[in-house]
């Protein structure tokens, strides 16, 4: 298995992916279309021989205000505080394999070469020890508790600086 660019034709295959891995967290088809469409330098598959395995959906934003689910951005904005991990999902047979890691690493020097100062994310699905081993951080304030309401109770948003790695 191993990462490539996604391409619209890989779109039924993403939304079948998140259907599975996140159905706390349903997105219409439209959201990852949108996302694809806006900054397709941040959108990449897991593909196995037999079929996409996982998905990787990232891009420019401001930093502590990451949008809500299911919503569409419009724009990626210019210029953008943070570089945003919008969503990272693998199926069971992928898990363990160190894709994800292998793609955290990818998305760190992509965030440099758009000379972004830091790396975000909302951490859901019991997934911040994962993040922490990536080198991210929690970082939180009031305002954020609201913009993280839509991602369930447990959510965190959680921040890599890239200054000095």
């Amino acid at each position: 298995m191993s990462w490539r660019a996604m391409t619209p034709r890989d779109l039924p295959a993403v939304n079948a992916i998140a259907a599975r891995v996140h159905p706390d967290y349903p997105e219409d088809a439209a959201v990852f279309e949108e996302r694809l469409a806006l900054y397709p330098a941040g959108c990449f598959i897991l593909q196995s021989a037999a079929a996409p395995i996982g998905y990787l959906i990232s891009h420019p934003w401001h930093f502590a205000e990451p949008p809500a689910l299911n919503v569409a951005l419009c724009e990626i904005p210019s210029p953008a505080s943070t570089y945003y991990i919008h969503d990272i999902a693998l199926l069971p047979q992928a898990r363990g394999s160190g894709a994800a890691a292998t793609a955290v690493a990818a998305l760190l020097q992509l965030a440099r070469t758009q000379t972004m100062r830091n790396i975000s994310l909302v951490a859901v699905n019991n997934s911040v020890q994962f993040w922490r081993r990536q080198g991210f951080h929690i970082h939180s304030d009031g305002a954020l508790a609201q913009k993280l309401a839509s991602y369930g109770a447990d959510a965190c948003y959680m921040v890599r600086d890239l200054g000095d790695v």
